[in-house]
């Protein structure tokens, strides 16, 4: 199994959805792939981003915001995009649009509500997929 998780700048949520992917698959044992990007990455994830995960015992300060092409998604079998979502994939992958707002810029409190969106969120699909 090969999961993505994507965003414009791959600064905020598909960041979130990665780290709590990442916990989930150790936790259950998995052996899947987990890919995370952007259209038009960042510089760096964001701020308020590293500091509402790192109140869940995660250090982002080290990630960077990549790009992601085309055929690194159609390479995966969903792929579940962060609330912006313009993709239009070839291949036979399930695309879900999670609707989430955008973190950057947000007080420490929004940014918690939309972390635990998130978290939510990846543990439905890892429940739903496993």
């Amino acid at each position: 199994m090969k999961l993505g998780f994507v965003c414009v700048q791959n600064a905020g949520r598909s960041q979130m959805a990665t780290a709590f992917a990442e916990r989930e698959r150790d936790a259950r044992g998995l052996d899947w792939e987990i890919l995370t990007g952007g259209t038009h990455p960042a510089e760096s994830v964001h701020e308020e981003v590293v500091r509402a995960m790192a109140d869940e015992g995660f250090d982002l300060s080290d990630r960077t915001p990549r790009e992601v092409s085309t055929a690194e998604l159609e390479s995966c079998d969903v792929v579940a995009t962060m609330g912006c979502s313009t993709l239009s994939l070839d291949a036979d992958v399930d695309v879900r649009d999670w609707a989430l707002e955008d973190p950057d810029g947000k007080s420490p409190e929004e940014v918690a509500r939309i972390r635990e969106a998130v978290r939510r969120r990846v543990r439905d699909l890892f429940d739903e997929l496993a």
